[in-house]
């Protein structure tokens, strides 16, 4: 069943370093593929249902937002506005965003409005009398054949009015039925809402068939409406609808387009919320659709539901640790594309290529090496020969996103900028047709993108024009991306602009910048939690010691640098090596830099010791051969730490070791592939050269 079509009448109806990529376009709100194999669009808006307190200020605020027409339609229709402080008391309680309650609050008072006219009965009588009293008087004088031809003339306009009298008998049924549902919207029951609609389809079809046939339209409506408004209650109406359509199923066809419907619909709302119960409920559907919609049988619609099981697993995966749920994304959607072949449903294939990539991408950031994310590139690359922008405009935009992420995350991997450029590249194609005004929270997505790779460029460029840049595309990014709609997009992009204000907070004097970044890292960690998203919380308390380490190497004392330490520290118990090598080895440098910092200000040797062991237990992982960048990094790190132990210490070994460590570093940090860094490791080299030669002559 493909999800478009008319509303039934109202009758009727991480960075490698520092940086988390965003979720992909197809994988945090990719297309799905409906019971008839077409290809739908979906919505990233999301809505979290967060309590707040109801003060009158808050109420005249809301009530404002309505138009003088609504008002005066709402006053002559004889709705009072006790009525609409009510509507205004439920909406604030239900909705925090103040412009999604608005919009809310309109829609209530229309519904409102709308109840209060078909409350005017009109008066309905009967002719029967009138008509018997006619025939009595021709009978009485014997003319028979005129009495009965009165009987006959009557008969045909009692069958007239009776066929008015049963059309408008539905339609009261219809209208009251109608008015229960929009009680059942102003209350937000979504299933005594469901209830109603289901009855409004059984009044007008009497045959089983097309009774389930019409509810699943109507599930459809109801579904596209809340998608593509990001109106959650619509959503948790479809999926109502959904199980009431289960449950009337009549056959394995029908029982299992009822199951992939409500895969959908639950698969589009747990996108929106910040728990896992909405995704495992449609990894559930899709499992349970699979054993009626066989491969043998109906091959097609057996690949679209392997494909949407997939995105249901895919966003399970990006939300847990490890990658088992990503590998079995990989397999459904591999699966997926023995039917969903190029030459039988060339866009079908294209939109499982582009969701393969995201999984593939997905799990190579989890990996070491980069094999999964070529891997990725190249379906992104498949994906685009047949989604092109003439054809399929917003879904180009989509894959041109998600190949800029892959890109982003291999750039990330390599020496040079070449990658990282590509992907900036692709960002801005995509940002010509996500534009804020037709895909407010795509656009949001990719500005948030952009930002990721703009920071990364910045942080291997001298000056800080990319990386102004980027904290004005992180920006942008949050006038769309706000908590009470998408938390963890909002979460994301908080942790991603602390990343670039710190970069600029470390080449800048002062601390302002800085300070702006730990608000933006604890203000991510409010939803980033370690019981919702482990990983993610890791990272962001990581990139927090980040902060808290050049905060406190500007200040005295050691407090802010202690703070760090102990958000590295706790970063590591989910950040492990047997769960992901580079992360870990990230952390374990960054846990030697501030342990190296602290050294520094303390007597004797034992933190300088622990930093040394810290920069080792990274080069571990971060070899020369997987990441040459962080190699490199780490090896000038390590070389500081062995610098400040030489200057401690009586001999010259340690400042040996460290020369070693930074001439090992240059080897990678050239003037062409990482100038800044480059200079700083020239720089270290040569303090430590020149303390080894005061050392010898002394």
């Amino acid at each position: 069943m493909t999800r478009t079509g008319s509303r039934l009448p109202i009758a009727v109806a991480l960075s490698a370093t520092l940086t988390a990529a965003s979720a992909p376009a197809a994988a945090r709100g990719d297309c799905e593929i409906k019971a008839d194999g077409a290809v739908g669009i979906c919505g990233d808006v999301t809505d979290s249902r967060i309590v707040i307190g109801t003060s009158p200020e808050e109420l005249q605020r809301l009530i404002g937002g309505l138009t003088s027409q609504m008002t005066h339609a709402a006053s002559a229709a004889g709705v009072q506005r006790g009525a609409i402080i009510e509507l205004a008391r439920r909406i604030n309680a239900d909705v925090p965003d103040y412009d999604r309650a608005i919009i809310e609050l309109r829609r209530a008072v229309d519904v409102a409005v709308d109840v209060a006219r078909e409350g005017r009965a009109a008066n309905r009588g009967s002719f029967v009398d009138d008509v018997l009293a006619r025939i009595a008087d021709k009978s009485k004088t014997g003319a028979f054949d005129e009495a009965a031809k009165v009987a006959d003339d009557a008969y045909g306009e009692w069958r007239r009015r009776e066929d008015e009298r049963r059309e408008a008998s539905l339609a009261d049924g219809l209208k009251l039925l109608q008015a229960g549902l929009d009680q059942g919207i102003l209350r937000r029951d979504a299933r005594s809402a469901a209830k109603r609609v289901e009855r409004m389809v059984a009044l007008q079809q009497d045959d089983r068939t097309k009774r389930f046939a019409a509810l699943r339209a109507a599930q459809n409506e109801w579904y596209v409406r809340g998608r593509d408004k990001g109106l959650n209650f619509e959503l948790e109406v479809s999926i109502e609808i959904a199980r009431n359509a289960r449950a009337q199923a009549g056959d394995p066809d029908e029982h299992s387009s009822a199951l992939t419907d409500l895969g959908v619909s639950l698969k589009t709302l747990g996108e929106r919320e910040s728990g896992t119960g909405r995704l495992e409920e449609a990894v559930a559907a899709y499992r349970a659709a699979l054993e009626e919609r066989t491969r043998e049988r109906v091959p097609l619609d057996w690949a679209g539901t392997q494909n949407n099981f997939g995105n249901a697993l895919l966003e399970l995966g990006w939300r847990e640790g490890g990658t088992g749920r990503l590998e079995e994304a990989v397999v459904a959607y591999r699966a997926a594309l023995e039917e969903h072949t190029r030459e039988r449903a060339p866009l079908q294939w294209a939109t499982t290529q582009n969701n393969l990539g995201n999984a593939l991408k997905t799990l190579g950031e989890r990996e070491s090496g980069t094999g999964r994310l070529e891997e990725a590139v190249a379906a992104y690359r498949a994906a685009l020969e047949e989604r092109t922008r003439e054809r399929v405009p917003l879904d180009w935009a989509g894959t041109q996103n998600n190949f800029g992420n892959a890109l982003l995350e291999l750039g990330r991997r390599e020496g040079g900028t070449g990658r990282l450029e590509e992907a900036v590249a692709a960002y801005r194609a995509a940002l010509e047709e996500h534009t804020r005004e037709r895909a407010p929270l795509q656009w949001a997505m990719t500005q948030n993108n952009l930002g990721n790779a703009l920071q990364t460029l910045g942080e291997r460029e001298s000056g800080t024009g990319r990386l102004e840049e980027a904290v004005a595309a992180y920006r942008a990014a949050l006038e769309e991306r706000t908590r009470e709609r998408v938390p963890l997009d909002w979460a994301m992009t908080q942790n991603n602009l602390g990343n670039a204000l710190q970069t600029l907070g470390g080449r800048e004097g002062g601390t302002g910048r800085l300070e702006e970044a730990v608000a933006a890292y604890r203000a991510a960690l409010e939803e980033y939690t370690r019981e919702r998203v482990p990983l993610q919380w890791a990272m962001t308390q990581n990139n927090l010691g980040n902060a808290l380490q050049t905060l406190g190497g500007r200040e005295g004392g050691t407090g802010r640098l202690a703070e760090a330490v102990a958000a590295y520290r706790a970063a590591l118990e989910e950040r492990t090596r047997e769960r992901v090598p580079l992360q870990w080895a990230m952390t374990q440098n960054n846990l030697g830099a501030v342990l190296r910092a602290l050294g520094g200000r303390e007597s004797g040797t034992g933190r300088l010791e622990e930093a040394v062991a810290a920069y080792r237990a990274a080069l571990e992982e971060y070899t020369r051969e997987r990441v040459p960048l962080q190699w490199a990094m780490t090896q000038n790190n390590l070389g500081n730490a062995l610098r400040v132990l030489g200057e401690r210490e009586g001999d010259t070994a340690r400042l040996e070791e460290a020369i070693a460590a930074y001439h090992a570093a240059l080897e990678e940090l050239t003037v062409a592939n990482a100038p800044h860094y480059h200079a700083i490791a020239s720089r270290n080299l040569r303090s430590a050269e020149a303390l080894l030669a005061e050392r010898r002559k002394g």
